[in-house]
């Protein structure tokens, strides 16, 4: 789960790490009263949603005067800005961070992120903040320095300096930046982060070390012991039928294909998109029923595919374990009936109840194409569509 730049700041705030004062706008109005509240010479205006890149899509300004902080505000609520990662659409700002600006001697990057290699929270900084740290990567990779964190004792105070002191973080500053990389890392460990990103941190002409930025993606398993973190949740952020599946426990994602797809596990639903890929077709969707789904779970499953105008074909495509392939092909045909499905079906089902599963769906007279295994399924979807 996303949340927005104000909230990640607020929760680093909880755990003593320095960040600007600022507030949060949903009009015009609220970011001046909030400008006047902060009383800042120099005031930030930045767009809120969930992506990066907002700078360079004009999502952030400087406001030196409460008539250029109106002036931003009502130019940047309600635009659409379209960054890197937002896609072609775009996304609607409605809402803003009003916060105080600050004299800003050096940027720098500091990210926690799990490593999958070492099965550890590593935590990687470089000098070359306010880049991202890919291009980063890619230009200057020396320039990225990593810290592997045991998980049994957490971040060490001589991880973090060594970090400070390779980033060329200042001499006097160097206590602060530590106690900054701490705090961090206490965040990322005990709200279930997956991805804390301050880019930049900064160090001020007072002599200051904050987050100017900061970006924070949680574990959505984790969600459940998390309901801080639960509460800010922004539903207008998320893709509506991703939300709907979610209320089902499906796991959805949104594509840019015409072919539907509804998987059990999330294995088989990778490689059921590869395959349709090697065939020439476009997957639609992530979708993964997971391993005890119901009739209704597979109903439901249909209608958010349906929901997607995109849609022109749907391949269903079971390995039934812990989840019975008579079940599956129930719920299949009831889904059909129900949604009234004028599409082409093509159903592949292997494993437990697999020839039962396959008499119920050719016994139901309804216009479903059955597969004999992926690959075949795959290839008959992909026909059917063109």
């Amino acid at each position: 789960m996303n949340i927005h730049e104000y909230q990640g700041k607020e929760l680093l705030r909880q755990y003593g790490v320095a960040v600007p004062n600022g507030k949060v706008a949903f009009s015009v109005e609220e970011a001046v009263s909030a400008a006047k509240d902060l009383g800042s010479s120099v005031s930030v205006v930045k767009a809120q949603i969930h992506a990066g890149g907002r700078g360079k899509a004009g999502g952030v300004k400087v406001a030196k005067s409460l008539d250029e902080v109106r002036t931003y505000a009502d130019e940047i609520l309600g635009k659409v800005l379209v960054t890197h990662q937002t896609g072609p659409e775009g996304k609607e700002v409605k809402r803003l961070l009003v916060e105080e600006g600050c004299d800003i001697k050096n940027e720098y990057y500091i990210g926690l992120v799990l490593d999958r290699d070492t099965s550890s929270v590593v935590m990687m900084a470089s000098e070359e903040g306010g880049t991202e740290i890919e291009e980063v990567a890619e230009a200057t990779p020396e320039k990225i320095f990593k810290e592997i964190i045991d998980p049994a004792v957490g971040l060490q105070g001589f991880q973090a300096r060594r970090l400070a002191f390779n980033i060329n973080i200042p001499k006097e500053l160097v206590g602060q930046a530590v106690k900054f990389m701490l705090g961090l890392y206490k965040v990322f460990v005990e709200k279930d982060c997956s991805i804390a990103e301050i880019n930049p941190l900064v160090t001020t002409g007072d002599g200051k070390v904050m987050a100017l930025d900061a970006k924070m993606n949680f574990d959505s398993n984790a969600l459940y012991r998390q309901k801080d973190v639960l509460a800010f949740r922004d539903l207008e952020e998320e893709d509506v039928k991703e939300i709907e599946a979610s209320k089902y426990d499906l796991s959805y994602i949104s594509l840019d294909g015409n072919i539907g797809c509804m998987v059990n596990g999330a294995g088989l639903a990778m490689a059921t998109m590869d395959i349709i890929k090697h065939y020439s077709g476009d997957p639609a969707n992530f979708l993964d029923v997971g391993g005890g789904a119901t009739a209704e779970k597979v109903t439901e499953a249909f209608k958010i595919i349906l929901s997607d105008s995109n849609v022109k074909g749907i391949f269903v495509n079971i390995f039934g374990g812990i989840m019975k392939c008579d079940i599956i092909a129930e719920g299949v045909i009831a889904a059909t009936k129900e949604v009234g499905l004028e599409i082409p079906l093509v159903v592949r089902l292997e494993g437990t109840n697999v020839e039962l599963g396959k008499k119920i769906l050719k016994d139901s007279g309804l216009n479903i194409t059955a597969a004999d295994s992926m690959a075949d399924g795959a290839q008959k979807i992909v026909s059917l569509v063109k």
